[in-house]
């Protein structure tokens, strides 16, 4: 089960302005893959994450179509997104702490409606749907309303755009905006990572060593794929 593509994302701009400097300086050298992980990681950092090491060295591929793009559906259950992670060699605890980075960022109607009016096709909402949430996002997304509304992911107005474990804490709450967010704290495979996040001091420190687990996926090095010239499309030959 895929998810809609984000067609929202932004900030393409400062990756390609990051690549032009780079290549001013040392031409055909850093690749794409490597800015971009780079640029993540500044990114956490900036919101109040921990800066956490990178490893660098990748390689870009020499094919970029959206088709080829395989994204999980925010309402698959607790045990298919186990298996979407584990066949990127990642286990059900980088799993929670990756879905971690929900501590920041938004959603679109669309892709939580259903929990609002017809949840599994019931014609009711999401039992599980803290009751003020649930009326605070139906006025934000009337039924059948436009995609481009957005609720934070956070529930917490004083840290929705900073990375820490507030997360965790609203789901635990019953105030997970996306279905696969909100099952992490009932699910008894995931509840006790949950809780245990939700009540610690570590979670910016685990969450950089998990995206140092998720940016080791699928690396090209040495020879091959290519060093991209322009990060918004393959190389000519």
């Amino acid at each position: 089960m895929t998810t809609k593509p984000n067609l929202s994302v932004r900030g393409y701009e400062f990756i390609d302005a990051v690549k032009a400097a780079v290549e001013f300086v040392c031409r055909g050298q850093v690749s794409c893959a490597d800015i971009i992980v780079m640029a993540t990681r500044e990114a956490v950092y900036l919101s109040g994450g921990a800066r956490y090491d990178v490893r660098t060295g990748r390689r870009d591929g020499n094919v970029s179509l959206a088709t080829n793009v395989r994204l999980p559906s925010p309402s698959i259950s607790v045990n298919q997104s186990v298996e979407v992670f584990r066949s990127k060699n990642l286990d059900a605890t980088d799993m929670v702490y990756l879905l971690g980075g929900h501590t920041i960022g938004v959603a679109h109607c669309s892709l939580f409606e259903d929990r609002l009016y017809n949840f599994k096709s019931t014609g009711r909402p999401d039992p599980t749907m803290d009751s003020s949430l649930l009326q605070k996002l139906r006025s934000i997304c009337p039924q059948n309303s436009a995609s481009s509304r957005t609720a934070n992911l956070d529930q917490n107005v004083t840290s929705a755009f900073t990375v820490d474990n507030s997360f965790y804490k609203q789901i635990l709450a019953g105030k997970g905006v996306l279905q696969i967010d909100q099952e992490l704290a009932f699910d008894p495979k995931t509840k006790p990572t949950v809780t245990t996040i939700a009540s610690s001091s570590s979670f910016s420190e685990k969450f950089g060593q998990a995206m140092v687990k998720l940016g080791a996926v699928g690396v090209l090095t040495r020879t091959e794929g290519e060093i991209r010239q322009s990060c918004r499309a393959v190389n000519t030959r």
